[in-house]
């Protein structure tokens, strides 16, 4: 029997490649976390609203800030060392608004998305980190267990609760993003909400109790009406709206009878590899998800 996912590559996936060493050992140790803060080579990504600050210009960076421009009191949490050329200086973030980097540094706040866009490198993947670190903070301030007030601890990668001890850690949510294929088509869809001719990938959340396969296989039949046998993983993404992993896969497809659940899609088609090549390159009659995006690498793989 011919292999559907035979010869399969994977493209480069946005959002992903930080240069960072996330450095776990140091996190447990707060005299090394002292230590580190207080290096003349440390330095914080700002996000103000959980929006980055980056350079102006062609090319825009990370504005990387020094301690002194950050609120004492201001959230912030370790993201790891640089690379050796850099000397592995420390690279935090923090949650700061109204500071003095747009004005005095010719910096400006951009929204993560545009900021993915924009640095389509290593680089989303350090603003990806800290966006999430920093939302899970803002939304755990209290502890699930009893009600108590939560603090910061171990660098920003948990909370520990003050009044019974209690240990919380940031979580990630699942996410199966999936292009059902039978024969030369595949399968694309459209949110309500998504803009003007935009198709993607079919995408839900992993339930409790479920494997991936379990999840592509589900989420297919009740968006569509398609159903699948077998299923092939294919890379991962961070998507920090809010703490989401996108987790890739092809399925092969029984059927090609579609059957949308209205509430979830507005139109679901197959499509032809000519079809996604024309959409990919902008001149087709829908639009492709952009580089950034997980889906993009799905299309892309399947067509090359």
């Amino acid at each position: 029997m011919t292999d559907p996912f035979a010869g399969w590559s994977v493209p480069p996936v946005g959002i992903t490649g930080s240069p960072l060493d996330r450095a776990d050992h140091l996190r447990r140790d707060a005299g090394a976390m002292v230590a580190l803060r207080s290096r003349p080579d440390a330095r914080w990504l700002v996000m103000d609203d959980l929006k980055p600050v980056l350079t102006r210009g062609e090319h825009p960076d990370i504005l990387w800030a020094y301690r002194s421009d950050v609120p004492q009191d201001a959230v912030s949490v370790f993201l790891g060392l640089s690379g050796e050329k850099d000397g592995g200086a420390p690279r935090f973030a923090a949650a700061a608004s109204g500071v003095d980097l747009v004005s005095d540094f010719g910096g400006h706040i951009v929204d993560a998305r545009a900021a993915a866009v924009q640095l389509g490198d290593g680089r989303a993947e350090i603003v990806a980190q800290a966006r999430s670190l920093l939302d899970w903070h803002a939304r755990h301030k209290f502890c699930a267990a009893c009600g108590g007030t939560t603090v910061l601890n171990k660098a920003g990668y948990s909370r520990t609760c003050q009044a019974c001890n209690a240990e919380h850690f940031p979580r990630t949510d699942p996410v199966v993003i999936m292009l059902a294929v039978k024969g030369d088509h595949a399968l694309v869809g459209r949110q309500p909400g998504f803009p003007k001719r935009f198709f993607s990938a079919l995408a839900g959340f992993v339930e409790p109790g479920e494997s991936l396969e379990e999840a592509v296989g589900r989420e297919l039949y009740e968006e569509s009406g398609i159903r699948v046998n077998r299923v092939r993983y294919l890379a991962s993404q961070p998507w920090p709206f809010p703490s989401s992993l996108m987790i890739a896969a092809f399925a092969e497809a029984v059927n090609m009878d579609i059957t949308i659940d209205a509430d979830e899609l507005e139109e679901a088609r197959w499509v032809t590899k000519d079809e996604v090549r024309a959409a990919l390159a902008g001149t087709g009659e829908w639009l492709a998800p952009p580089p950034m995006a997980i889906a993009h690498t799905l299309l892309k793989s399947w067509v090359e």
